[in-house]
């Protein structure tokens, strides 16, 4: 079903999708460390690459967990 909220998360999630566009365009220097944390997991051989940035993935989920427990509280 789709009423009034459903079209205000959608451009809730687009207004977030450009500013983050437009951070990585314009800051991409300072986003360098992202995926380079110790802990992330680099293989790399001959034929093959693997990576897992789990140390990267935490990072950025605690942060986006406060950002949006903050954004709760004060809405």
């Amino acid at each position: 079903m789709v009423n009034g909220q459903t079209g205000k998360y959608i451009i809730v999630v687009g207004v977030c999708v450009v500013i983050a566009g437009v951070l990585i365009y314009f800051f991409h220097d300072y986003f360098k460390w992202i995926g380079k944390l110790p802990g992330d997991i680099r293989i790399e051989k001959e034929n093959t690459r693997f990576y897992f940035p789990i140390v990267t993935m935490l990072v950025i989920s605690v942060a986006l967990t406060l950002i949006i427990n903050i954004i709760k509280r004060l809405f």
